[in-house]
């Protein structure tokens, strides 16, 4: 689904974000982009996106970039607008019928929790609420390949759990690509099949983890020693 080799990212400002990312993702992955703050992990996922252009290296696709979804950190919600025209917004910007729109809209908002929420304002939702609009929104278009830049960060654990078990399961039912962003070792080592360890500034992929079957729970032995593989390579990295 994405290939990049030797991308490199310098801003304005002089501050060089990437050096030589290099990394790959199979269609139907879910990979976790892990690293500390400042890193260029969300730098990653805009260039995925489109949303910015590399200074150096390639970013390849098989075909065209495919339809991508996009959940940020923050919700992004238009504050005047209700969680149905939310969510409808991509489609919107296709010029998908009204009628059309809105059906796919609610039945989005539907799959993530909110069935019954269509009307609501975001300034009546909570802050998990607003980022289940968010996922709505990014799956209303239904993509091939999603992209989440720390969507649960600013959650509180029960919240960030729940979201992350509805992550899994959209995965699963629509067989999505996901490039997920996160600095969280125990959130990478449950949800993802892999794991690429990046290093501070400039970033680069420092270790590729492949993780093993059988982490169905957060507790499970597997995924225990998921995140003692994982601690252990983001201790390197950080080093290097």
């Amino acid at each position: 689904m994405i290939t990049a080799k030797g991308i490199g990212k310098r801003f304005a400002n002089g501050t060089e974000a990437l050096r030589d990312l290099s990394f790959s993702v199979a269609e139907g992955e879910f990979v976790s982009l892990l690293g500390p703050s400042g890193c260029g992990k969300s730098t990653a996922l805009r260039l995925v996106a489109g949303l910015l252009e590399p200074d150096a290296g390639h970013l390849r696709f098989p075909h065209d970039r495919p339809e991508i979804g996009f959940v940020f950190q923050e919700p992004t919600l238009m504050p005047w607008a209700d969680a149905l025209t939310n969510t409808r917004l991509p489609l919107d910007l296709k010029r998908v019928a009204r009628g059309d729109g809105n059906a796919r809209a609610a039945a989005a908002l539907a799959r993530v929790g909110l069935k019954g929420f269509e009307r609501a304002f975001p300034r009546e939702l909570s802050g998990g609420m607003k980022m289940r609009v968010s996922l709505a929104r990014a799956l209303a278009a239904q993509p091939k390949l999603l992209l989440l830049d720390e969507p649960f960060a600013a959650l509180d654990e029960i919240t960030r759990n729940a979201l992350g078990d509805d992550l899994l399961r959209l995965w699963k039912e629509d067989g999505l690509t996901v490039l997920f962003v996160t600095h969280s070792v125990g959130e990478s080592s449950y949800l993802s099949q892999r794991v690429l360890v990046m290093t501070p500034r400039p970033g680069r992929i420092a270790e590729d983890i492949a993780l093993p079957f059988g982490r169905d729970s957060r507790l499970s032995p597997a995924t225990i020693e998921a995140q003692r593989v994982i601690s252990g390579a983001l201790n390197t990295a950080m080093a290097a």
